[in-house]
């Protein structure tokens, strides 16, 4: 259970998943959201936060309540499907949560690849939608392949640029496994996402070196200066070059955003953020047959796992992997929330006049 929470700040208190998702859900519908959409921008935030991305956990309740309150979230679209072919179509997030926006996209496109064995659903004016790998795990839960693309508000410059255009776009993909553990790839093609700098401006902590440039084009440490900069990508030209793949799926394609014109839902107030998404969901046994396609997973997975292992390395883990060993053991042990955060949600459930979220001292286990 200790590494669970190895990073977890001093004065870090943890709320059981159900203590967690029932004072979301409140805060949520305090602010007018229907039940079913207050429990669908619950069930990805506690399963952020279970997951180990706090970046995209119930921290960020305070901050997208305060964009519904602007009437730059709208907490209650009318979501219609825009069917172009049997197996492609758009949707018009009408300035929605996300997490609803994307939850009813990745569920249409299951419905299309369980007839026809691909769906695609692009979805413009839409809001940012948490941890990407949330909508991965919905289909690969229900047996599909998946890959999802986002793009998002500028933070990083195309190489050899000095200011921000590129957003820290997340990409996952994810695929059933046999016996074995599923593939489940989540990442941002910037070094480190914006999310986690701020946390680390919140906490008045230092980021390290190779995060990000300050405002001035100089390499820092202080992740105040840093949010005033832009953030770096993954492997120079290639990881920028992947950040513009995001744009144009998630924002050419889909008709939302591009270019620069994703709102920061940090900083832009005055319009809603026009975020893009892309949906891609496939049978896994559209070439092969579903045994054969089992089979090959866990040879995939035992030949990983069972690699020679380079000298400091223990063991060779699958993407999601991770996280997934980090699911099982907070859903026992709880969801930490760090005390800077706690007094952000108390404050919230006090606006909004909610019970608190009931939390512990120390992990359930």
């Amino acid at each position: 259970m200790t590494n669970a929470y190895a990073e977890a700040a001093p004065g870090t208190v943890y709320a059981t998943v159900a203590a967690a998702t029932e004072f979301a859900v409140r805060l949520l519908m305090a602010h007018k959201l229907p039940e079913a959409d207050a429990r669908t921008v619950a069930h990805c935030l506690v399963l952020a936060d279970l997951r180990g991305v706090d970046t995209h956990g119930i921290q960020y309740l305070p901050h997208y309540l305060g964009r519904v309150e602007k009437g730059l979230i709208n907490p209650r679209p009318g979501l219609r499907l825009e069917q172009k072919t049997p197996v492609a179509a758009g949707l018009d997030g009408q300035d929605g949560f996300g997490f609803v926006v994307g939850m009813a996209a990745i569920d249409a496109a299951i419905e299309m690849a369980r007839t026809y064995g691909i769906g695609i659903v692009a979805a413009r004016r839409s809001t940012h939608f948490g941890m990407a790998a949330s909508y991965v795990l919905r289909a690969v839960e229900a047996g599909f392949i998946a890959q999802v693309y986002s793009n998002a508000s500028p933070a990083m410059p195309p190489w050899g640029g000095k200011d921000p255009m590129l957003g820290t776009s997340p990409f996952a993909c994810g695929a059933p496994g046999g016996k074995l553990d599923p593939y489940v790839l989540d990442l941002s093609f910037a070094v480190a996402a914006r999310g986690k700098i701020r946390k680390a401006a919140r906490r008045g902590e230092a980021i390290p070196l190779g995060y990000a440039l300050d405002a001035k084009g100089r390499a820092t440490t202080d992740a105040t200066a840093a949010l005033d900069g832009v953030v770096l990508p993954i492997g120079g030209y290639k990881g920028s070059g992947l950040a513009m793949l995001m744009d144009l799926f998630g924002g050419v394609i889909a008709g939302a955003g591009c270019a620069g014109g994703v709102g920061n839902q940090f900083s832009d107030y005055n319009r809603p953020q026009d975020v893009g998404h892309f949906f891609l969901v496939m049978k896994p046994d559209l070439f092969v047959s579903l045994e054969d396609y089992r089979s090959r997973m866990d040879r995939l997975v035992t030949a990983v796992r069972g690699a020679p292992r380079a000298e400091g390395f223990e063991e060779i883990l699958m993407p999601g992997e991770r996280e997934a060993r980090l699911d099982k053991a907070r859903r026992v042990g709880g969801v930490p929330i760090g005390p800077v955060e706690l007094k952000g949600l108390a404050e919230a459930a006090r606006k909004a006049g909610v019970e608190p979220v009931v939390v512990a001292e120390r992990p359930y286990d």
